[in-house]
């Protein structure tokens, strides 16, 4: 059901967000305390039943490219949830997201298209929740038109106007507590003559989550406003999980030697500068903040994407053996879990690279 603004601001108000600052996007992030379903005393618990299995989105799963020449009209739904799932093995949080993924679903258009974006907060939820495009011209994105409380459903149309890679993310009060909980995620405009073919593309996102326990230490983890405050984060992670993307966890992603990729990455934050990087290449092609309309900086090591931005990078794999992403302030991937592979298989080129090179008699 849709739900008209007027009412949606009655909602609201009765669950205590009330006023134009609860129908902003990026700009307006009122105190901790005007929402009363925020945890408030930090506390660890016994590890919870988890509501869904995998909350690492898969980084494969990225739309076809667009092959048409002409603008369409696009149906867009997404379902907001709240749901426990492991952080790592023995230790659970309480995940917002769309659609039960982190991050949520990557969404493909062409410039020129219309997309009608439909809303719906599960009625189990305990918090309203809406999003904001950084691809859309209007009101907070679309924050203001798509906030609904739990149960309702809202839907606003846009025109994609300008092509990139943008962020999405949820905008209500307290809007870096519900991003560093999962809810942010990666929509491509592409622009009208499409992106150069590639034989794999990839979907990763980073976000950091404070949380009242050590990294590591088991049980149920409730979120933590004053280390989210100091920028203290807990874990720093790759599609919502510890070493999700790895032989840990559901990865490594494969390829084959002389194959090309696109990565598509997205960085919720809230807070930090992830600065991405490909252990055992370089990123070809590098198109900063998504602005597929600048040329692209060739041969770059290491990338700075900001929170609430994205990135598009393009690789080669010329030898067999891991990629492995990570981000370079590296007390994250140690410490705090950041990590992902892409494990290129095939026949050794030692012209490129010799792990064990036979020795080579001095010249004369």
């Amino acid at each position: 059901m849709s739900v008209p603004t007027t009412t949606r601001r009655r909602v609201l108000k009765a669950l205590g967000v009330g006023g134009a600052a609860s129908l902003a996007g990026c700009m307006t992030a009122p105190t901790a305390n005007e929402v009363p379903s925020e945890p408030t005393e930090p506390s660890m618990n016994d590890t919870q039943s988890v509501d869904v299995d995998r909350i690492a989105a898969d980084p494969t799963d990225v739309p076809d490219p667009i092959d048409r020449s002409s603008p369409r009209t696009i149906d867009v739904e997404f379902e907001t949830t709240e749901v426990v799932a492991e952080v790592e093995p023995g230790v659970t949080y309480t995940y917002m997201t769309f659609d039960n993924q982190v991050p949520g679903p990557m969404l493909r258009v062409r410039k020129g298209d219309t997309v009608n974006f439909t809303v719906t907060n599960r009625e189990e939820n305990s918090m309203p929740h809406n999003i904001d495009l950084h691809a859309v011209r209007g009101p907070g994105g679309g924050a203001e038109a798509s906030m609904v409380a739990p149960g309702e459903t809202a839907t606003f149309r846009f025109k994609a106007t300008y092509p990139g890679a943008f962020v999405y993310h949820c905008a209500v009060p307290n809007l870096d507590y519900h991003i560093s909980s999962g809810m942010f995620g990666l929509i491509l405009v592409e622009p009208e003559e499409g992106l150069p073919s590639v034989d794999h593309e990839f979907y990763f996102g980073q976000n950091e989550l404070y949380t009242t326990g050590e990294a590591g230490e088991e049980g149920h983890h409730d979120f933590d406003m004053e280390a989210m405050a100091a920028e203290e984060p807990t874990y720093v992670l790759m599609n919502g999980e510890k070493g999700a993307i790895t032989g840990d966890g559901y990865g490594p992603e494969t390829v084959s030697v002389g194959d090309t990729a696109r990565v598509f990455f997205a960085s919720g934050g809230p807070n930090l500068t992830s600065s991405f990087h490909p252990i055992g290449s370089v990123w070809e092609e590098v198109w900063p903040q998504g602005g597929i309309g600048s040329r692209p900086h060739e041969n770059v090591q290491t990338t700075p994407v900001m929170p609430g931005s994205c990135t598009i990078a393009t690789m080669r794999f010329e030898v067999p053996g891991p990629v492995k992403l990570v981000d370079h302030a590296l007390s994250r991937v140690a410490r705090k879990g950041f990590m992902g592979v892409i494990e290129a298989e095939g026949e050794a080129n030692p012209e490129i690279f010799d792990p064990d090179p036979e020795p080579q008699s001095a010249s004369a």
